[in-house]
């Protein structure tokens, strides 16, 4: 990427967003307010129904590009603006979430300072719908193995990646709708590490029609299993990667038996607990498969209680 002194580098970020023009003026703001100078803004408008284009057309024509598409879908709204995108280091944020004015300056200033790493990424502060500040993510520092052989996915919002990973592997898979963050960490992890910053960079909404915090359909639910069993398939990967293969198939397995049981479906739990056992039972009882259980259970016991009384 040669140094600082060279000239700073043009960042490319790309904003998808769908229904979302409660936040996305938010979103927009934030990237326009970065102290760093060379950025290229993307927003694409992917077939959004509601006030979306009015919002957009209020900006001036030279503040950033954007355009409005059929819906075609998150992952591949977002591939679409990687590939018009002119920068050398590329970026998404999602339209309901923000980034402070340092998180530009202070990701490329660490891909220059660290050569072999592909992306970075952030601690980041959870917010509500209203903006107001809830708590802050302290993610931990990244360790491909655990990412594969635990399903951790350490960065959230306001990564940063060098475009040439783009180049090699594409984008994200379209195909996916619950983790098609997790399938491209995976692929782009093994073309360098990934560099935490340990500095909260960007915001992260919670509201009720974020897809993190919503009860997924049956098929998003198993996507993880189908996720880590084409990984696995891969010709090329390395052979200490490769005796991470039961400990990740399990963890998928548990990943879903999580999400089945906030959906208050108790076959898909028992069968996906059981399918996780049976690779290897040893993990079933590690301090994460406990945190995944409780953190399932308590979402659905959320969820009876708020029906119960109406809500």
């Amino acid at each position: 990427m040669g140094s600082m002194r060279d000239g700073e580098p043009l960042v490319s970020v790309v904003i998808p967003s769908y229904n979302a023009g409660e936040y996305l003026g938010e979103a927009i703001d934030s990237v326009l307010r970065q102290t760093y100078s060379k950025i290229e803004l993307i927003v694409l408008d992917d077939g959004s129904t509601d006030e979306t284009r009015k919002l957009l057309s209020a900006y001036p024509e030279s503040s950033f590009f954007w355009e409005s598409h059929k819906n075609i879908g998150q992952a591949a709204t977002m591939n679409k603006g990687w590939a018009m995108a002119k920068g050398e280091i590329l970026s998404y944020l999602s339209a309901d979430d923000v980034l402070l004015p340092e998180a530009v300056t202070s990701s490329v200033e660490a891909l220059f300072r660290h050569e072999s790493a592909i992306m970075t990424y952030c601690d980041y502060m959870l917010m509500d719908e209203k903006s107001e500040d809830i708590r802050r993510v302290y993610t931990p520092k990244f360790n491909y193995k655990k990412m594969v052989a635990e399903i951790e996915v350490q960065p959230g919002p306001g990564v940063f990646f060098r475009k040439i990973g783009f180049e090699k592997i594409g984008g994200w898979n379209p195909g996916l709708r619950q983790v098609p963050d997790l399938e491209y960490w995976l692929r782009l992890g093994l073309l360098g590490d990934f560099f935490h910053i340990p500095d909260v960079l960007a915001k992260f909404r919670i509201h009720e029609a974020s897809q993190t915090f919503a009860e997924s359909s049956i098929e998003k639910t198993e996507e993880c299993v189908r996720v880590i069993h084409d990984y696995f398939a891969l010709a090329d990967l390395p052979a200490d990667i490769k005796l991470l293969e039961n400990s990740s198939k399990s963890h998928a397995h548990f990943y879903a038996a999580r999400l089945h049981l906030r959906a208050g479906r108790y076959r898909g739990l028992y069968k996906n607990f059981w399918a996780a056992y049976k690779i290897d039972h040893t993990s079933i009882f590690s301090l994460r498969m406990v945190k995944l259980l409780g953190n399932g259970l308590l979402f659905r016991l959320k969820r009876i209680f708020s029906k119960a009384l109406g809500g």
